[in-house]
């Protein structure tokens, strides 16, 4: 089982940036085959996928909403995931998950572990 804990949220002004972190428990052979992923749920409506990352090859995927702005990358040796938020928007204010997956996807379903959250609010 890994366990999750994000950290760095916050509120912001439009165009500032924020750095989300999320800190991860679990053997090391156990994540270099996995996923991680962050998805936000803005207030009001459903989890979305924002990222995701594989832990061992290291290449990314981003959703369209987040492309060019936002940046995941992971520090294998902390077992530690970030999410990197530039430019921030008013629309990006949510509830901001990591979470981790054996196969990824972009779906909430497909991820196993969570985390508990955390705010993040972009004021205009």
């Amino acid at each position: 089982q890994v366990q999750l804990g994000e950290s760095g949220g916050g509120s912001v002004q439009a165009g500032d940036s924020l750095r989300l972190s999320c800190a991860a428990s679990a053997s090391g052979r156990i994540f270099s085959s996995r996923v991680m992923a962050w998805f936000r749920q803005p207030p009001g409506k459903e989890r979305e996928f924002v990222a995701w990352i594989r832990w061992g090859a290291g290449t990314t995927y981003y959703g369209d909403a987040v492309k060019g702005r936002f940046t995941i990358s992971r520090d294998s040796a902390k077992k530690m995931l970030y999410l990197q938020m530039n430019s921030l928007k008013p629309e990006d204010t949510a509830v901001y998950y990591c979470a981790t997956s054996p196969r990824g996807g972009w779906h909430s379903s497909d991820y196993d572990s969570w985390g508990q959250g955390t705010q993040v609010t972009v004021s205009s």
